[in-house]
């Protein structure tokens, strides 16, 4: 790291936000992939005139930026693979202003999505993005990959719940996208085309969200089914009557063999799919509801529609959810996860493939995820030590994204890309609209210094 630089950064912050020994250095190299390399320095700006300054001192020196929040991803998005520095938002973690009124709240990013939700719900609201690590992820980071979770089936993503923007371009200039209304058209979207750019365009220093009314009362229900085939169907089912549920999660029958031998969950071994539902709405609506999800589950195939009638119940039913991963990191730790997604009347054939690709290459692949709108983890259960397995692996990896996208899906649904996924970008997209990615990614990043190498591949 050149002297000249250091010295730059360290009239932008004090001692004690500056990271330069390598064994100090070290944990801001992982996140939750196999990815791993220590970056040259790690800086904490508490404010977004340091992050712009940090940024300008980094453009004039061609240092290489890479934004961090918690690093709970999962495709080495925010692994710093070329060295240079990283900008850790653990500093910038405040809720800047909540509006009641007009439905929003503005923060920083490095607050975490559990904070947002706490302070949301004070006020009788809520953001649908809700991840599964919504205790540890921030909300920058949740922005960078436009993570979800369950809500998003019906509520929506990132970018549908997000007005608008500050960011720092490469340049380090800041810009100030999108609006503070639910309506506005004004310029092209740059609020949108930030959002799941994972730091390759600009850093994001704060947000505007838009926070959605809490439903005065919900019902859980847990549907059965003896086949693959008819919970995917009972799933379009769902989704094609009016009621949308506000949460619909799939679970396949290598995934319930797992609750059953590394749980105390008991799951009757004629269950071969099982859809977790929960609904949301008014007192007087929310029978009603229920009823009609209920009378979509049933079809060839139906076992059972139970709801749950107390707090303890609905625990229990989630907990046989929450089961899953804990379990799937028992046997292996080091598992390959996918974050896929295809049309919800294409996913039987997705499982039935997959389940075939697994007795092909004889790795067990474990499914699970968002049903609703078809956004299912693969998790390919392999031993990194297995250099022969690891092989296999590579060609089935190839195999079930050729299977995504032959069913008009999409290879990321909500983990991002990374680097895990940047080599397979040319199986969905075309050489012109990469090329012209690479055009917008020059315009905002001109000397390239934003998280190289990520997100795009080379061309």
């Amino acid at each position: 790291m050149e002297k000249k630089f250091l010295r730059c950064i360290k009239k932008i912050l004090p001692a004690d936000s500056i990271l330069t020994d390598q064994a100090d250095c070290l944990a801001y190299g992982f996140d939750n992939s196999k990815q791993h390399s220590t970056p040259d320095i790690v800086v904490f700006p508490e404010t977004e005139q340091q992050v712009i300054d940090i940024v300008q001192s980094c453009y004039q020196h061609k240092i290489i930026i890479t934004a961090r929040g918690r690093g709970t991803g999962t495709t080495g998005a925010t692994v710093p693979v070329r060295g240079g520095l990283v900008l850790s938002f653990e500093k910038m973690n405040c809720i800047l202003n909540i509006d009641p009124d007009n439905r929003t709240m503005v923060v920083q990013p490095g607050v975490t999505n559990k904070e947002v939700q706490l302070a949301a719900k004070q006020a009788g609201f809520f953001w649908a993005p809700d991840p599964t690590s919504a205790a540890f992820c921030t909300v920058g980071g949740n922005l960078a990959y436009n993570s979800a979770g369950p809500a998003a089936v019906k509520y929506g993503t990132c970018r549908e719940n997000t007005l608008g923007l500050h960011a720092v371009t490469g340049k380090g200039e800041l810009i100030k996208c999108g609006v503070c209304t639910t309506k506005g058209v004004i310029g092209y979207d740059l609020t949108r085309l930030i959002i799941g750019s994972e730091g390759t365009l600009a850093i994001i220093t704060q947000a505007t969200l838009k926070l959605l009314p809490i439903a005065k009362t919900r019902r859980t229900l847990k549907a059965t089914y003896h086949s693959i085939e008819s919970a995917a169907q009972a799933v379009s089912n769902i989704m094609a009557q009016p009621v949308t549920p506000c949460a619909l999660e799939f679970m396949d029958t290598n995934s319930l063999n797992i609750i059953r031998d590394y749980s105390a969950m008991d799951i009757p071994t004629s269950i071969n799919a099982l859809l977790m539902i929960e609904v949301d709405g008014s007192e007087h609506e929310i029978d009603y509801a229920a009823k009609e999800i209920q009378k979509a589950c049933v079809l060839d195939g139906h076992i059972e529609t139970s709801v749950a009638q107390t707090e303890q119940e609905i625990k229990n039913l989630w907990t046989i959810r929450k089961a899953l991963s804990p379990s799937l990191r028992k046997i292996a730790p080091k598992k390959i996860n996918e974050d896929i997604v295809v049309p919800v009347s294409n996913m039987a054939a997705l499982i039935n493939e997959l389940n075939s690709l697994s007795q092909q290459f004889k790795i067990p692949i474990v499914n699970f995820g968002h049903a609703g709108n078809g956004n299912i983890h693969v998790n390919l259960l392999i031993n990194p030590d297995d250099k022969q397995q690891m092989k296999s692996a590579e060609t089935c990896l190839d195999k079930i994204f050729d299977l995504v996208l032959s069913l008009n899906g999409t290879l990321s649904g909500e983990h991002g890309v990374g680097l895990e996924k940047r080599d397979y970008i040319y199986k969905e997209l075309g050489k012109t609209e990469i090329e012209l990615m690479h055009s917008i990614k020059k315009l905002f990043d001109p000397e390239n210094i934003l998280n190289p190498g990520k997100t795009l591949p080379e061309i």
